[in-house]
C-alpha cells in the first residue's frame, strides 16, 4: 500500500457518524410534517377554553385568548414550530439549527407536551375529574402529543458526540449560511448579547412573579426542555463564544439586567426574593473560591456570614445589642463584618488547613455547628452576654447612606422603588464589588496557585508553591465576602437568630443549600453559583410543598447532574476536559511544526 497526502479544503465537510434510527417507523417527510402541525396545533389550542369552571388558577374558561398555563402551551408550541420550519431549511431560520440535529425539534415538543399534559392532570385532580375538562383541553392533549410522535419518528444523532461537533464546526464554517462570531461585526455581537440579555431578563421576571405553584412548575418545564433544546442546537455554544470576545460588555448588560429588574416589580415581595438571591449569590460565589477554586471541600461556610451578620447587628444601632451606644454608619459595619469574618477564617484556617479532603471536611463540619451552638448559648446564662441567646439581636435599624434611607419608599422616574427594592439595588452594588475581587483573584497568580492545588497539592508543593499559604488566604478571602454580604442580611432582615446559620435545613441559609448552588450552578465560574443560588432558592419559595423535602430534591438534583452534567450547569472549560473525553470536545486538529496539515495514511 501507499501513503497519499489528503489536503483538506476549507469548505470539507466531515462525514457524519451514521445517525440513529427513528424510534417510530415513519417516512422522514411525514414526520417532519406532522412535527410542524403539531407545533402550530398545539400554540392554537392555548387559545380555546380547557375548563369550564374560574376554580383553576389562571382563568382557563375564555376562548380567543389565552391565559395562565395556556401561554406557557403557547410559547411551547410556538417554539416547536420555529424549530420544524429551520429543519426545512427555510431562509432565515437557519441558524436556529447550526448543528443540524434533530434532538432540539424532539425536546421542544416534550416541553409542549410536559406543560400541556400537566396542566390537563392538574385540571382533573384539583377539580375531581377529567369531566371538567371542555373541549379545548382535550385538543390541546392531543395536538402536543403529535410533534412528540414526529419528532421520535425522526433519526436522532448523538449529540455531544464527535458527529455533533464536527457539524457545528463544519456549518460555522460556511460564509454563506451564518458568518463565524469572530467575523460578525462588533456593533452586530454586542446587539446580540443586547437582545439575550433582555430575554433573559423578561423570562427571569416571569418565573418569579409566577403567582401559584402549577404556573410555576408549567414555567419549569418550558425553561428546561427551551434551554436543553438550544444547547443540543449548538446556539449556546454560539453565544459562549460571542461572550468570550465582549467579556466586559456582557458583564456590562448583566449588571443592568439586575439594576432593571426591580423596576419591573408592582410587588415589593419580588424585590425581596430578589435581594435574598442576591445575598445568597454573593456568600456562593465566596464559596466558590474555597471549592471551586482551591478545591477545599468547606461544610461549615454559613458560619462566616452568621459572623458578618451578628457583627453588624451588634454596631448597626440596634436597642437590643449588647455593645451599647454603638451605631456605627453602613460602610464602617461592612468593614467591620467582613473583617471579623476575615479574622474568623485566618482563625480557623490555620490550625485545620493541613488537613485534606474528608478530614477537613469534618473539620469545617464542627466549625459551623460550634459557631450556632456558641451563639445560641452566649446569653449571659449559659455563657457571656453577647448575642441574646436564642432571642438574637432584633430591631435592627434600617440603614441610611448618604442621605438615603432604605427603609423608605423613594420614587424614581415615575416608578417607586419599595424598602426591598432599595437593599437590591444595594446589593447589586455589593455583588459587582465581589465579582470584580472574584474575577481579579482568580486571573492573578494567586488564583493559578489556587487551581494548581485543586488538581493536585503534592505537584504543586513540588514547583515551588507554598500550598498552607495559598489555602489560607482562599480560606480568609471566602469568609470575608461571607461575612460582606451578612451586614446587608442582617438589615433585611431586621433580625439576627442562630436558627438559620446550621448544616442543613428547610430554608436557606445553610452550608447544605450553599454547597448545592456552587456544584449545581458550575465550580469554578462567576456566573454558576448565582445560577445555582437562584434555583435552590426560588424553588421552595414557589413549590411550598418542597420546603420539608427541600434536601431530598437537592439530592435528587444533584445525582442527575453527576450523570448528566457533572460539570455543572455553567460549566469551567478545564473542567469540562475533566469529565469528558477529548474526542466530545472542540480540540485543535494536530499540525506539523510548518502548520501544514498533517500527513494521513490512506490504508496500511
Amino acid at each position: 500500500m501507499t501513503e497519499t497526502t489528503k489536503t483538506p479544503t476549507p469548505d470539507a465537510v466531515p462525514t457524519p457518524t451514521p445517525a440513529l434510527r427513528g424510534l417510530i417507523p415513519l417516512p422522514t417527510a411525514a414526520a417532519r410534517g406532522l412535527l410542524l402541525a403539531g407545533g402550530i396545533a398545539t400554540a392554537a389550542s392555548a387559545y380555546l377554553a380547557w375548563t369550564w369552571t374560574a376554580e383553576f388558577p389562571g382563568d382557563l374558561t375564555f376562548n380567543g385568548y389565552p391565559g395562565g398555563l395556556q401561554w406557557l402551551t403557547f410559547t411551547a408550541g410556538l417554539l416547536t414550530a420555529l424549530f420544524a420550519l429551520a429543519s426545512y431549511g427555510v431562509r432565515g431560520l437557519g441558524w436556529l439549527l447550526p448543528a443540524r440535529n434533530n434532538a432540539p425539534l424532539a425536546l421542544t415538543a416534550l416541553g409542549g407536551f410536559a406543560v400541556t399534559w400537566f396542566t390537563v392532570i392538574a385540571i382533573s385532580t384539583k377539580l375531581g375529574g377529567v369531566v371538567n375538562l371542555e373541549p379545548g383541553g382535550w385538543i390541546a392533549a392531543v395536538a402536543s402529543l403529535l410533534p412528540v410522535i414526529g419528532a421520535f419518528a425522526l433519526p436522532q444523532e448523538r449529540t455531544g458526540t464527535d458527529s455533533t461537533k464536527e457539524a457545528v464546526k463544519a456549518y460555522l464554517a460556511k460564509p454563506e449560511r451564518i458568518p463565524a462570531p469572530q467575523a460578525t461585526a462588533p456593533w452586530i455581537q454586542r446587539a446580540v448579547i443586547t437582545v439575550v440579555t433582555i430575554i433573559g431578563l423578561g423570562v427571569f421576571t416571569y418565573g418569579i412573579d409566577t403567582e401559584y405553584g402549577e404556573l410555576f412548575v408549567g414555567y419549569l418545564f418550558v425553561v428546561t426542555f427551551a434551554v436543553w433544546a438550544l444547547h443540543t442546537a449548538g446556539l449556546l455554544d454560539r453565544f459562549s463564544a460571542l461572550v468570550a470576545g465582549n467579556r466586559s460588555f456582557t458583564l456590562a448588560m448583566g449588571f443592568a439586567a439586575a439594576i432593571a429588574f426591580p423596576f419591573t416589580q408592582t410587588d415589593d415581595h419580588y424585590a425581596n426574593i430578589g435581594v435574598n438571591i442576591l445575598i445568597f449569590g454573593t456568600v456562593a460565589l465566596g464559596l466558590n473560591i474555597v471549592v471551586g477554586l482551591a478545591g477545599l471541600l468547606d461544610l461549615g461556610y454559613v458560619a462566616f456570614l452568621g459572623v458578618g451578620a451578628y457583627t453588624a447587628a451588634l454596631v448597626s444601632g440596634s436597642e437590643f445589642s449588647t455593645i451599647s451606644g454603638v451605631h456605627l454608619p453602613f460602610w464602617a459595619s461592612a468593614l467591620a463584618g467582613a473583617a471579623a469574618s476575615l479574622i474568623f477564617g485566618v482563625l480557623i484556617g490555620a490550625p485545620t488547613l493541613r488537613l485534606r479532603g474528608d478530614y477537613l471536611a469534618i473539620v469545617t463540619l464542627g466549625f459551623g455547628e460550634i459557631f450556632r451552638i456558641a451563639v445560641n448559648n452566649m446569653d449571659g446564662q449559659s455563657g457571656p452576654d453577647v448575642t441574646n441567646g436564642p432571642n438574637g439581636i432584633p430591631s435592627i435599624p434600617d440603614l441610611k447612606l448618604l442621605g438615603f434611607n432604605f427603609g423608605e419608599a423613594h420614587d424614581i422616574g415615575g416608578f417607586t422603588l419599595g424598602r426591598f427594592a432599595n437593599y437590591y439595588l444595594l446589593m447589586v452594588l455589593i455583588m459587582a464589588i465581589v465579582v470584580l475581587v472574584y474575577t481579579r483573584a482568580a486571573d492573578s497568580r494567586i488564583g493559578r496557585s489556587w487551581i494548581a492545588i485543586r488538581e493536585d497539592e503534592t505537584a504543586a508543593t513540588a514547583m515551588g508553591i507554598n500550598g498552607f499559604r495559598v489555602k489560607l488566604v482562599a480560606f480568609a478571602l471566602g469568609a470575608a465576602l461571607a461575612g460582606l454580604a451578612g451586614t446587608v442580611s442582617a438589615h433585611v432582615t431586621y433580625s439576627v437568630v442562630p436558627t438559620p446559620y446550621q448544616f442543613a435545613g428547610s430554608t436557606p441559609p445553610n452550608s447544605a443549600f450553599l454547597l448545592a448552588a456552587v456544584v449545581l450552578g458550575g465550580m469554578g465560574t462567576v456566573a454558576g453559583p448565582l445560577l445555582g443560588a437562584a434555583l435552590l432558592y426560588l424553588l421552595p419559595e414557589k413549590l411550598v410543598f418542597l420546603q420539608e423535602k427541600s434536601l431530598l430534591a437537592f439530592g435528587i438534583a444533584l445525582i442527575l447532574l453527576m450523570r448528566f452534567r457533572p460539570e455543572g450547569i455553567i460549566a469551567n472549560r478545564r473542567r469540562q476536559l475533566e469529565f469528558h473525553e477529548t474526542g466530545q470536545l472542540d480540540v485543535p486538529k494536530q499540525t506539523t511544526l510548518t502548520d501544514e496539515p498533517a500527513v494521513t495514511k490512506a490504508g496500511a
